[in-house]
C-alpha cells in the first residue's frame, strides 16, 4: 500500500507532486500515477525513498495485518483510504459543476445568436441540472443513495464470483 505512504509522507514533508517528482528524479505523471496505485518499478521506489528519507524496503511491503502492531494502524490506513475516496468524490462534483457551467454558458450564447426568441437553452440546463444536484447530493451525502450497506452486499458478491482475487 505504497501509495497512500508516499502521499502522507509527501504532504507530511509539504512538498507539491511536482517538488516531489523533480526531486525524485521523475515525472510528475509518474508520481501521480503511483499515487493513485499504479505500480512503480523498483528504481523508481527507491529513488522516491530516498528523497522521503525513508527505506526502500518500508515502500515494497505491503501492511501487515496480522504483526503485533496497534489496532489503530490499520483503522488509520482505513481512514485514509476512506478521506482520499471522500476528496476524490468532491474533486469529481467539482469538475462535473466547472463542465455544466461552461457548456451551458456556451449553449446560452448559441442560444442567444441563433434564437433570441426562444430560451430553449433552458431544457438542457434543467436535464444536466437535475443531474449536477443529483451527483451533489450524494458526495456530500445529503442524500445517501447507495449506503455503506449496499457497498458491503455488492464486495461480498465480487468476492463470490471472483475468489482468486
Amino acid at each position: 500500500m505504497h501509495l497512500l505512504l508516499i502521499r502522507k509522507l509527501r504532504l507530511e514533508k509539504g512538498y507539491s507532486q511536482e517538488q516531489l517528482a523533480e526531486m525524485a528524479g521523475i515525472s510528475t505523471r509518474t508520481l501521480q500515477r503511483i499515487e493513485r496505485g499504479a505500480n512503480a518499478s523498483p528504481e523508481t521506489l527507491k529513488c522516491i525513498a530516498s528523497v522521503l528519507e525513508i527505506d526502500f524496503s518500508e515502500l515494497r511491503k505491503e501492511p501487515d495485518m496480522t504483526s503485533d502492531t496497534p489496532a489503530s494502524l490499520p483503522e488509520l490506513e482505513t481512514q485514509e483510504r476512506e478521506a482520499l475516496e471522500y476528496v476524490r468524490d468532491i474533486k469529481s462534483f467539482y469538475t462535473h459543476a466547472l463542465q455544466y457551467a461552461l457548456v451551458m454558458a456556451g449553449l446560452l450564447v448559441l442560444n442567444l445568436i441563433t434564437n433570441p426568441g426562444y430560451f430553449w437553452v433552458i431544457w438542457p440546463a434543467l436535464g444536466w441540472g437535475i443531474g449536477l444536484i443529483a451527483h451533489g447530493l450524494s458526495v456530500f451525502e445529503v442524500i445517501n443513495f447507495f449506503g455503506t450497506d449496499w457497498e458491503k452486499r455488492q464486495l461480498e458478491k465480487r468476492l463470490r464470483k471472483n475468489p482468486d482475487r
